[in-house]
């Protein structure tokens, strides 16, 4: 992997940047608990056919700065990053791909500057406009104080507990949360018992599977670690901010995504097992009108660009293609017109 490494001011924040090629601009928007790593196996095989490939570490995340105010970290402030990143980088448009906590921000900045984005690629999280998840207030009702972001809610807890051994944490949840997980029996919520941590509730893999090296583990812990005791501090405050999300994006309900889209997800993504997913799913044309596809990957679990680099590259680079191409007839809503 070749690429290079430097840093652009975007709205008084620092982001650091990971780029290669040249061409139209691909952003590529990792989410929780990575940085521009995840996106390894995207940066040759976009250059190579002619794109200008740049994967930030978000604010909060590995080399750039970490805001200390909890309400730093609203959806607005993420998709402001992405806006004034574009401009930063003198172009007039991107294609904004984003997986995890990426898509909602990559979903929500083609909603909100479609002038911006010329196609938007979700890869794990579909589109739930306007504010793109559920708020505690709801999941609380619905999977009690274990669920994930509402156990996260305590600032201070889960970040410490995050940050006391980041290549333990980053082992466990990578492996667990993967197509490879232990269990075999279909995709799970993630939940944290009580009386546990939220590194102690994930269990410790026995080996790494293909797919993740110790190497790559070394890399994100090590860019994680960079923020010390905070490591994981500016990265759950944007679950912080879920709740505040849902008053701050209120005027854009009603709003489609209208820029031709994306959707990627894997069989044994724990997403999938979150209530109210099917059903988004089966509403994505009515979501994403041009929607040019939505994609099944059998046997992958939640990181889907790193389990199945070439299955995503080769969607990334069809759709990427096909931009300047006439939008697919449907023949229903919902269609999946391409499966993998």
């Amino acid at each position: 992997m070749n690429v290079e490494h430097e840093d652009v001011e975007v709205n008084g924040v620092r982001l650091h940047i990971a780029h290669r090629g040249s061409g139209p601009l691909v952003l590529l928007l990792h989410g929780f608990p990575e940085g521009w790593y995840s996106w390894r196996h995207q940066f040759d095989a976009l250059a190579a056919a002619g794109y200008r490939v740049v994967a930030p570490d978000q604010r909060g995340y590995g080399r750039s700065d970490r805001p200390e105010e909890v309400s730093s970290y609203t959806l607005p402030h993420l998709v402001g990053d992405v806006v004034a990143l574009i401009a930063a980088l003198g172009e007039e448009s991107a294609v904004v791909v984003g997986h995890d906590w990426g898509a909602p921000v990559a979903w929500a900045t083609a909603l909100m500057r479609p002038d911006l984005v010329r196609g938007v690629v979700g890869l794990s999280v579909p589109p739930a406009p306007p504010a793109m998840m559920p708020p505690p207030s709801v999941t609380r009702q619905i999977y009690g104080e274990g669920y994930y972001q509402v156990y996260f809610q305590e600032r201070g807890r889960a970040d410490a507990e995050m940050a006391a051994d980041p290549a333990r944490f980053l082992r466990r949840i990578l492996v667990g949360a993967s197509g490879d997980a232990p269990f075999a029996d279909g995709p799970r919520v993630w939940m944290i018992p009580e009386g546990t941590t939220a590194v102690d509730g994930l269990p410790e893999p026995e080996s790494l599977p293909a797919w993740l090296t110790e190497e790559d583990v070394r890399v994100f812990a090590r860019e994680h670690a960079l923020h010390g005791e905070h490591a994981y501090t500016g990265p759950l405050d944007w679950y912080r901010n879920i709740e505040a999300n849902q008053g701050l994006m209120s005027p854009f309900r009603g709003r489609t995504i209208d820029v031709p889209g994306l959707y990627a997800v894997g069989t044994m993504d724990l997403v999938l097992a979150m209530r109210g997913v099917a059903e988004l799913r089966a509403a994505l044309t009515s979501i994403v009108p041009d929607l040019r596809g939505d994609i099944t990957l059998q046997g992958c679990g939640h990181w889907t660009q790193q389990e199945r680099p070439a299955e995503v590259n080769a969607a990334l680079l069809d759709f990427l293609a096909g931009l300047d191409r006439a939008p697919a007839p449907r023949t229903g809503h919902g269609a999946r017109p391409q499966e993998a």
